[in-house]
């Protein structure tokens, strides 16, 4: 069972700040109230070395002991609010688990993923608060599929809404243009043939691959109004939006800018070779 960590950290960090702020207005007040009236009883409470001075300390820290779970929200509360803002509306990190956008990202890549690029959104309903910049061709981005609403996947922003999407012979048309490719090497792997090629969408190169035994899957698209047409750069070994359909400005999370780490497994030591920037 994938565990929403999203609405576990906004209720980690609204019960904690809830529980401080119960005790500052209804409990601190009587701890006070019963320190002025323990003083009242000793008053010669402030003279080192006296008696009423000893029992004092003793019993006043007693009567302004906090009660655990107030010591222990208002230790974790700033803590966890620092990471609730930060992953919610500035970067959250992500890991990659499968192979769909090789050789962009690895298997076990760690990345960075901007949360506010595309708009603030407000963490567990998704409602967005503020518009900043929308998805373009060639984006990296974060999101949840159509099919799968709690389920983060990663591909390549192929289609804006209004754009003609055409794939013949593993060659992609947007809009009548063709997008410029350029084969850079073939290398076999358990039978099969890899082309790796350098493809050229909004303006910036990237990397994809191809599988030259496999169909290839010719179809042809308009982007609908409020969606993006989604792939990956591993083209014959990715379910994107050939599978399950174009992806609403909705279900956004972010745009992916950086690798951060490699770590294969949980046996293997973190590599920060791969390290730099998502193109």
């Amino acid at each position: 069972m994938d565990i929403d960590f999203p609405l576990v950290l906004v209720i980690l960090v609204f019960g904690s700040g809830l529980i401080w702020l119960f005790d500052a207005l209804a409990l601190a007040p009587g701890r006070r109230r019963a320190l002025v009236a323990l003083q009242q009883e000793l008053p010669d409470w402030q003279r080192e070395g006296s008696s009423e001075h000893k029992k004092y300390l003793r019993r006043s820290e007693e009567v302004a002991r906090e009660p655990a779970a107030v010591e222990y929200a208002k230790s974790f509360f700033p803590v966890l609010l620092v990471v609730f803002v930060l992953r919610s509306f500035i970067v959250e990190p992500f890991q990659i688990p499968s192979s769909s956008m090789v050789p962009t990202l690895q298997v076990g890549d760690y990345i960075l993923v901007n949360k506010y690029t595309y708009g603030i959104r407000l963490p567990v309903v998704r409602n967005k608060v503020l518009d900043i910049n929308q998805p373009e061709r060639g984006d990296v981005m974060v999101f949840f599929p159509p099919h799968m609403n709690d389920t983060y996947f990663i591909k390549r922003v192929i289609g804006v809404p209004g754009d003609v999407v055409s794939y013949r012979n593993k060659r992609l048309t947007v809009n009548g243009q063709a997008i410029p490719w350029e084969h850079l090497a073939d290398f076999p792997d358990g039978g099969k043939r890899y082309r790796v090629a350098s493809e050229k969408l909004g303006g910036q190169d990237h990397l994809t691959q191809i599988d030259a035994f496999r169909p290839a899957g010719d179809f042809d698209i308009t982007v609908k109004p409020g969606h993006y047409f989604m792939m990956g750069d591993n083209r014959d070994n990715s379910a994107d939006s050939r599978i399950w359909g174009q992806v609403p400005e909705k279900d956004i999370v972010g745009k992916a800018f950086a690798i951060w780490m490699h770590w294969d497994s949980f046996f293997s030591l973190p590599s920060f070779s791969r390290a730099g920037r998502i193109n």
